[in-house]
């Protein structure tokens, strides 16, 4: 592993300001099961993809690590750990989507030290990108090898250019659940809607969200859900253990005598963002739910772009789909 500088921020003042100082290649360190024992540990690098020289880390910053809970939502620090999400009784009882897409992260040692922020941003697993001999697009190079490559595990869906899939389960619930983000930055502090903050790489290869160098995420404020919704997760991967989606859906469901009013079907594994299937949510609106699931799942296929090796993803998407709300709806 290359040596890296390690800075304990105390504020997030001080961590916004370390990050000036200390230029392009510092880093924002949450949890660092990804960044230090992936990117890091296994120099993953290109023109695009420096290493870092300095990681700031933010755990030490007694505001990021906390959750609050009041009648306007909550508000959870980017610092705070996965498992003390799942552990809070009163997340677990207003946002209960967010807890299982939480409980589906990696293992419960990861999620002891695994932050919300650390999960929210960790870097793509295509393993183009996280091998050494592939100077991919992602890595500042020109070309992506998923495209005549083996592609089983990437995108089907809004790729183009480069076919990383987001591999984020608490990402997904977000934006279900129509939360928001604060950043921090030279300039002071903005919230940003999580259906803004996610970028592909059609707006730009080298990032995955808004964040500039010097800017990081603080916090995450959930919205109640409104009367009558319900909500369900369900992740499937290779193996049940360890392991990142092939398909996930978040969906969150408002509906009356049995009738589509409001919701939404993000779904991960199969995009380069949480991706909101709103050809779905409006084959669905107005309409009795458990008479039209079906025909309405079955609309992922018009957006879908599979490749060479992942076409069995649509099949997937479009039976989880259809699960998920019906299990919503129980």
């Amino acid at each position: 592993m290359k040596t890296f500088e390690l800075h304990d921020a105390t504020t997030v003042q001080q961590a916004v300001t370390l990050l000036g100082q200390l230029g392009p290649t510092a880093k924002v360190l949450g949890g660092g099961s990804d960044l230090i024992s992936g990117v890091m540990k296994d120099w993953i690098q290109g023109k695009g993809m420096p290493l870092p020289s300095a990681l700031v880390d933010i755990t030490t910053i007694p505001q990021m690590t906390t959750i609050q809970v009041s009648g306007s939502g909550a508000r959870i620090g980017a610092a705070a750990t996965l498992t003390s999400i799942i552990e809070h009784q009163e997340i677990r009882r207003g946002w209960p989507l967010l807890v299982d897409a939480t409980e589906s992260v990696a293992s419960p040692l990861i999620r002891n030290f695994g932050t919300l922020g650390g999960n929210i941003n960790q870097r793509p697993r295509c393993w183009f990108l996280r091998g050494e001999k592939f100077d991919c697009y992602k890595k500042g190079g020109d070309f992506c090898f998923a495209v005549t490559g083996d592609n089983r595990y990437h995108a089907i869906i809004g790729g183009e250019l480069c076919y990383i899939v987001h591999p984020s389960d608490t990402a997904t619930a977000l934006v279900a659940l129509s939360a928001k983000t604060k950043i921090a930055g030279p300039q002071g502090e903005r919230e940003v809607a999580f259906d803004e903050y996610f970028i592909g790489p059609r707006t730009d290869v080298l990032r995955e969200n808004i964040l500039q160098q010097n800017e990081l995420m603080t916090e995450v404020s959930l919205p109640p859900l409104a009367s009558n919704t319900k909500t369900a997760w369900i992740k499937l991967k290779d193996r049940q253990v360890y392991d990142f989606a092939l398909v996930s859906v978040a969906a969150v469901v408002t509906s009356e005598n049995g009738v589509w009013r409001d919701g939404r079907i993000v779904l991960g594994g199969v995009s380069p963002v949480p991706y909101r299937a709103k050809v779905v949510e409006d084959a669905l609106q107005g309409k009795d739910i458990r008479a039209n699931i079906t025909a309405a799942a079955g609309a992922i296929r018009s957006v879908a772009r599979p490749m060479s090796a992942n076409s069995y993803k649509v099949d997937i998407a479009q039976g989880l789909i259809e699960r998920a709300v019906l299990q919503a709806l129980a």
